[in-house]
């Protein structure tokens, strides 16, 4: 349970790379942009919403240094487009703390998704959606006072959006957002938002992807690794794997996310009800 150095210098390479990207696409052709969004933007995008996933645990400068992650991670939001860094952050530690908790992890589906996204159209239109269906859900389940930090996280992605259209123009803009859209939606990375959580299998709420796109998502596939230990960085999680294999290794698990998107929406069995709700008791401390 030690920070990852190696995490920083991974997030400011794909920063960097995708501000190379930004330029390269400016002049290009409408279709040739949308091309390259999707193509290669959505993979750093969707790579670095995970990176900001494994900063809000801390893991990139330490336990004993949150602000320094909270700053880190508002850095590494700016090719996104969206301001989201902060938001997460706040969300995720409740989602840990009570997962499936009603009315507190935002994760969970509203009642609306359950009961119209039910057919193999519906569900298919609600995986190209999902980025929309995470950003507004948390202000129908779980809405938050907004914090200094949200405002500054806000800011600062504003003032960077526009920076970003005045000096490389629209279709940079266009680049970036369409990369965020595209690759958290129907996309094979944004496999890991079924395969975590929807029970495929009655009795098991989480689950473990190990296939090779963990190398582009910081092994958010060892993720019944990551709920038993969220402060081990995910460098580590196949190491948790292997030390404790008797109590991994007999666990249903996944090897193909995109086999997960595929019976999602064409098994008849799931939806987004498939989750498992809890009504918690006792007090409960939100982030």
């Amino acid at each position: 349970m030690k920070p990852d150095s190696n995490l920083i210098w991974i997030v400011i390479l794909m920063v960097l790379t995708q501000f190379v990207a930004f330029y390269l696409v400016k002049d290009l052709d409408w279709k040739w942009v949308l091309f390259w969004a999707y193509a290669f933007g959505s993979c750093i995008n969707h790579s670095t919403t995970l990176a900001i996933h494994e900063v809000s645990h801390n893991s990139a400068f330490g336990q004993c240094k949150p602000m320094w992650n909270r700053w880190f991670g508002i850095f590494a939001n700016l090719p996104i487009g969206v301001p989201y860094s902060i938001s997460f952050k706040r969300y995720h530690m409740d989602h840990h703390r009570y997962l499936g908790g009603d009315g507190i992890d935002v994760d969970i589906p509203t009642d609306f998704e359950g009961w119209f996204f039910c057919t193999t159209f519906r569900k298919f239109i609600w995986v190209i959606l999902q980025p929309l269906f995470y950003a507004f859900r948390p202000l129908f389940i779980n809405p938050k006072p907004i914090s200094y930090l949200e405002i500054i996280n806000t800011v600062i992605q504003i003032t960077f959006d526009v920076a970003i259209y005045y000096v490389l123009g629209i279709k940079s803009l266009v680049y970036m957002l369409a990369a965020t859209l595209l690759g958290l939606g129907l996309h094979p990375i944004s496999g890991h938002f079924i395969a975590e959580h929807y029970m495929f299998l009655k009795g098991h709420e989480t689950y473990s992807y190990y296939g090779p796109l963990n190398l582009l998502t910081f092994n958010v596939g060892y993720h019944n690794e990551h709920h038993d230990f969220p402060n081990i960085p995910g460098k580590s999680l196949p190491l948790v794997r292997r030390i404790a294999a008797e109590y991994y290794e007999s666990l249903p698990h996944y090897n193909s996310w995109i086999k997960v998107l595929y019976d999602f929406v064409t098994d008849d069995t799931i939806s987004p009800y498939s989750r498992v709700k809890r009504h918690q008791k006792g007090s409960v401390v939100l982030e």
